[in-house]
Formats: structure tokens, C-alpha cells, sequence
């Protein structure tokens, strides 16, 4: 998991890399598009990862949801309508987006461990997501993981 403190501003350079991942391109993919060493993209993304305050082991998803929420690459765009998910979803939806630990997203998300990996499989079928990574990215395009959306049932809570 990301921490609270405010993120470093990235460089130009890491900007554009860090547009290659909110993508969805891999680093390997983005090495081949850009003709930069697989070296050296690594070492961006670890850049990319500090300057977010994403510890070192965490996962493309979770950085590329930083990216977009701190707004350091350009949001991306629905091209398809949001398709109608469970709450229980939207629960693994944002888990898989701030956690990086499979254990994590499971207890993020109230699943058991061993239901994990067939909740993840159904919500990527429902949403027509090849992977996680794009999983993230199509849900910021339909603004499922706004502010607004991590606390749903705050406006009742209050009373």
C-alpha cells in the first residue's frame, strides 16, 4: 500500500514513462516503444515508485492508480459504457487498485484468500479487463475509483 505523504512531482521524462504505463503498457513494451533498455525503464519505474511512495515490491496496478489519482499522467477515456458492478466488486475493484499483497486485497476486498482469485476472474470477465493492470485503467476511465466512490455510504453515516 501507497502512503498518505504528498507524492514528488515527476521529471518530464518520467511523465512520459509513466503515460507508457497508464496505457497499459508493460515495461517491456515500453522499452520496445521508446528503443530505451529494459534497464533502464526498470529504473524509471523505480523513480516512478519512490516519487509516489509505493514500496519497492508493489504492483503495476496500484502504481498506475497513483499515477492517474495524483493526476501525473493524462486520466484515462471510457470507450465503452461502465458495466453494472455488485458492491462487493467495486470493494475488489479499489482493493486491487491500493494493494499490491494477494492477502491484502483479500482482507481489502472481505474475501477469503481462497475465493480471491475467482472473484478477480469474474470481475475481469464482467468488465472485459485483460488483466489487473487494465482492470485499473478502464475503471478510472468510467470514474469508479474517484474520491467520491472509496466511502459510498458516508453521507448517511453522519447522522
Amino acid at each position: 500500500m501507497t502512503t498518505s505523504a504528498p507524492i514528488t512531482p515527476l521529471t518530464p521524462t518520467l511523465q512520459r514513462l509513466a503515460q507508457h504505463l497508464a496505457d497499459g503498457l508493460t515495461p517491456s513494451e515500453v522499452a520496445t516503444r521508446t528503443g530505451l533498455s529494459a534497464v533502464t525503464v526498470r529504473q524509471y519505474v523505480r523513480h516512478i515508485r519512490e516519487s509516489l511512495h509505493c514500496p519497492p515490491r508493489c504492483k503495476r496496478p496500484v502504481i498506475v492508480h497513483r499515477l492517474i489519482s495524483e493526476q501525473q499522467v493524462a486520466p484515462p477515456t471510457a470507450d465503452r459504457p461502465a458495466p453494472e458492478l455488485s458492491s462487493e466488486q467495486l470493494l475488489l475493484l479499489r482493493a486491487v487498485a491500493e494493494h499490491s499483497d494477494t492477502r491484502d486485497i483479500a482482507l481489502a476486498a472481505k474475501l477469503a484468500p481462497a475465493d480471491l482469485r475467482a472473484a478477480l476472474a469474474q470481475l475481469l470477465d464482467d468488465t472485459g479487463a485483460q488483466d489487473t493492470t487494465q482492470l485499473v485503467i478502464l475503471a478510472h476511465g468510467w470514474n469508479l475509483l474517484t474520491a467520491e466512490q472509496a466511502q459510498p455510504a458516508r453521507s448517511g453515516a453522519s447522522r
